[in-house]
């Protein structure tokens, strides 16, 4: 009997031992990320979630493309307010602003991790980076994600062609436009163009020459900023480009990365763009391509100083479930590891958010082997930003780009004069300014 009743229960607990084997295992936690990323971004982008899901079980990354930043922001916006918003959004640089006066809206990153008991050391990105997104106690609200900055491509084919030096790429404006009008004559549809056309023109224009944008440290000191780049330096540079369009030396594409595709299809024999893009160059372009740094003025006392950054960040939105919480936190340290960062840097072009990613990156060999690849990290950290190179913080400012922009397209076609366009892009971009003002009192 005795033995009946052991063998019994041996049983009983390989059948429990079998149930507990074959029993469904518990499913993972979802994260909703939007992002804005699409072609071979959107693809790397992709990757790293799946990387992420890969390393573990308890979380599972969910990317999905909401179209271009502003599509995105919109789409959280109004997924907020039915409740049905990501744990994650992607959030251009420019928004930053915006985003810090949603308060009850967004999840400062420091908290996240704090509260999660997760590594995060503000000193650990790099200052052009970090400084973008932090307060003024230096605390980061947002994870700094595809920072990038512009850098000159050039097409060393049509260099050759033209008789230029295709190791040389032109350092100053001056030299630029002697070089967009050599490869005019050697048959390029255009010489020069650019995306992007306030960030690069104007933005990182005066930041890469010490010029202010605005008052108050382009904002990071105070709502009450005043819009201040209708400068000289900035009229000179507008009215030039203006000149070079009479005879397609520079010829104006469009707005964002609309110039983008005419530089890979070999219209133009120079782009100035964001680093970001080198890896859809690098994919569609059917020729050498070169890199340099942004021109400059060389009459100008102290240039270059350093650029400015762009791209986007990932911010955290509120009232999701707690569960999803500690998932972003481990997300965002998995995005921090030096191997990824590395690794999102050497394949996209975006900036290495941390020291050590640069520090490993350059130990792999990897500028060493791709020439030209450095030139971000060496831009960006060209000389210690000023309160005119640390960046832009001011509110509506994707609004007031548009302002810009518009004015910009009026001297391109011959319509308005550098510097009246800029003088209505101050007036206009202020009043905004005070819009913004009014509506965040208590900022």
């Amino acid at each position: 009997m005795k033995f009946a009743l052991k063998l019994a229960f041996k049983l009983l607990h390989l059948v429990i031992a079998a149930l507990l084997l074959v029993s469904p295992a518990r499913a993972a936690t979802e994260i909703m990320w939007w992002h804005a990323m699409s072609g071979e971004l959107g693809k790397q982008l992709e990757k790293l979630a799946a990387d992420f899901n890969a390393s573990q079980s308890d979380y599972r990354i969910v990317p999905a493309y909401k179209g271009n930043y502003t599509e995105t922001v919109t789409a959280a916006i109004f997924a907020f307010r039915s409740r049905s918003q990501p744990a994650i959004v992607q959030v251009n640089e420019i928004a930053t602003a915006t985003m810090m006066a949603a308060r009850g809206a967004i999840y400062p990153v420091f908290e996240l991790m704090r509260d999660q008991s997760e590594a995060f050391a503000p000193s650990a990105y790099l200052p052009a980076v970090a400084g973008y997104y932090a307060d003024v106690d230096g605390n980061m609200l947002s994870f700094p994600f595809n920072a990038s900055t512009p850098i000159l491509y050039y097409n060393k084919d049509m260099f050759r062609s033209a008789g230029l030096d295709p190791s040389v790429p032109p350092r100053t404006w001056p030299e630029l436009g002697v070089v967009a009008k050599r490869l005019r004559a050697a048959g390029a549809m255009c010489g020069v163009t650019t995306s992007w056309p306030s960030w690069i023109n104007v933005e990182n224009f005066s930041a890469f020459h010490n010029l202010p944008i605005a008052t108050k440290a382009n904002g990071f000191s105070g709502l009450d900023a005043q819009l201040i780049f209708n400068n000289p330096l900035v009229v000179r540079h507008i009215a030039q480009l203006a000149q070079w369009q009479a005879d397609k030396t520079f010829d104006y594409s469009g707005r964002g990365q609309a110039a983008e595709p005419r530089f890979q299809k070999g219209e133009c024999g120079i782009f100035i763009g964001s680093s970001g893009t080198r890896a859809d160059i690098k994919a569609n372009s059917k020729f050498e391509v070169g890199y340099g740094m942004m021109p400059y003025e060389p009459d100008v006392q102290g240039a270059p100083q350093n650029s400015i950054i762009g791209g986007a960040t990932l911010w955290v939105l509120r009232d999701r479930p707690r569960a999803e919480y500690a998932g972003v936190a481990k997300f965002f340290a998995y995005l921090s590891r030096p191997e990824v960062q590395a690794t999102w840097h050497q394949n996209t072009g975006y900036l290495p958010i941390t020291r050590a990613a640069f520090d490993l990156t350059r130990a792999q060999g990897f500028y060493d082997r791709n020439p030209g690849a450095s030139i971000s990290i060496e831009e960006v950290t060209l000389k210690p930003p000023t309160d005119n190179s640390k960046g832009i913080r001011l509110g509506s400012f994707v609004l007031i780009r548009d302002v810009i922009e518009e004015e910009l397209e009026q001297v391109f076609a011959g319509k308005r004069s550098a510097q009246a366009a800029m003088d209505n892009a101050v007036e206009r971009g202020n009043r905004l300014l005070r819009q913004f003002e009014r509506a965040n009192p208590d900022r």
